[in-house]
């Protein structure tokens, strides 16, 4: 009786010692699972992605005004990103140097182009020969923001601003290989890891000199 009882006993005292692991090793699984989960969402935010648009190539312009207020392309060179933008010629016979960013900022806030990116359909009722637009539909407009997809307005607004047909064909090439160098970079907001790049076909100064 004394035998049957100490087994019993040491039996009882194994299932709850079993018992106890078992409870103990599911509820440390489930604090592993709940630290990894806190950890996953730190990393990555709250799933949205943050985009940065670079280029492997850029491009160089020199813009010339023809007349007051009017403006041409008159020479137009592939270029190092980092030396990208455009050396405009005055008729009073000074020049300045606009970087990208600040060639961004000219055209996104000039009345006769800021329509184009709010409004590409209305944009056509403000086109005009100013220096906006010949940054715009110039080659340096893919680095702008340009839509990336040709058509037959672009075609139109673009042969327009070249100084002639010849150059207009040569700078077509330099536009499509700047259009097509265009890399996005995603990053998850507010993620401290897990970026990638993508290339997406299509995307500052001349040194110094360029503001940005």
């Amino acid at each position: 009786m004394t035998s049957i009882r100490r087994h019993s006993l040491i039996r009882r005292v194994q299932d709850i010692t079993l018992g106890t692991t078992l409870t103990l090793a599911l509820l440390g699984g489930t604090t592993m699972l709940q630290s990894c989960g806190s950890r996953d969402e730190g990393d990555y935010g709250d799933g949205t992605a943050e985009e940065t648009v670079t280029y492997k190539k850029g491009v160089r312009s020199v813009i010339t005004e023809t007349a007051p207020s009017q403006f041409k392309i008159t020479d137009e060179v592939e270029a190092d990103p980092s030396q990208s933008g455009a050396i405009v010629n005055y008729k009073d016979g000074h020049s300045d140097t606009l970087g990208v960013e600040a060639a961004r900022k000219l055209v996104q806030s000039d009345p006769s182009t800021r329509e184009y990116f709010n409004n590409p359909n209305q944009y056509g009722q403000h086109h005009s020969n100013g220096l906006a637009n010949a940054l715009l539909w110039g080659g340096l407009g893919y680095m702008i923001g340009r839509n990336r997809t040709p058509s037959y307005n672009e075609q139109r607004y673009s042969s327009g601003v070249y100084a002639n047909n010849s150059l207009y064909s040569r700078s077509r090439g330099v536009g499509e290989s700047v259009r097509s160098s265009r890399v996005v970079t995603s990053r998850p907001s507010g993620g401290r890891s897990g970026f990638f790049s993508r290339g997406r076909s299509g995307g500052g100064g001349f040194g110094r000199g360029f503001g940005g």
